[in-house]
């Protein structure tokens, strides 16, 4: 697969990114709410990460969707990735200011969860929260990951939240 697949759900769109969205993922991250991510350090890093996300599908079959709401607004992103500093496969998701408090994030990260065990068959998937990150482990936890104090990760101030596929055993 060279681009993302397009995912429907009831209230929101996963598409591929186009080259406008990173606009939004500027804004973002000059935001209060990128306070537990990594920012880029200048338009080039957002640039790379960026085209990483866009890049990783031709790579590697799996990278970052562009989160629409039915009317066409950019509302967030959610991705399945494994950079090399990642120890596993992860789901993660960002939304933009506006877009909370509707389910959004919660029903694109769990096509975007669905997406990785059914179609890409993989036996686990994990998320790297920031331990501070209240209002993602909460939608980890919401989405049926549990935390996993033994799970490797790339950043000690980070949390491990461990998804499984439907019927696996915890």
């Amino acid at each position: 697969m060279t681009t993302a697949p397009v995912i429907t759900t009831a209230n929101t769109r996963l598409r591929p990114h186009r080259i406008e969205d990173m606009e939004a993922f500027e804004a973002f991250f000059k935001s209060p709410r990128a306070a537990h991510m990594d920012v880029p350090e200048n338009r080039t890093h957002l640039w790379y990460g960026f085209a990483s996300e866009v890049g990783s599908w031709a790579l590697c079959g799996w990278g970052g969707w562009a989160v629409e709401t039915h009317d066409g607004a950019l509302a967030g992103q959610v991705a399945i990735t494994q950079p090399p500093h990642f120890p596993e496969l992860e789901l993660g998701w960002i939304l933009f200011d506006g877009f909370e408090g509707r389910g959004l994030a919660y029903e694109a990260a769990g096509a975007a969860r669905d997406y990785c065990f059914g179609t890409l068959k993989a036996p686990t998937l994990v998320s790297y929260i920031e331990a501070a990150n209240t209002r993602s482990r909460a939608l980890a936890e919401r989405l049926g990951a549990k935390l996993d104090p033994a799970a490797e990760t790339y950043d000690a101030a980070d949390v491990v939240y461990r998804h499984q596929p439907a019927g696996a055993a915890a």
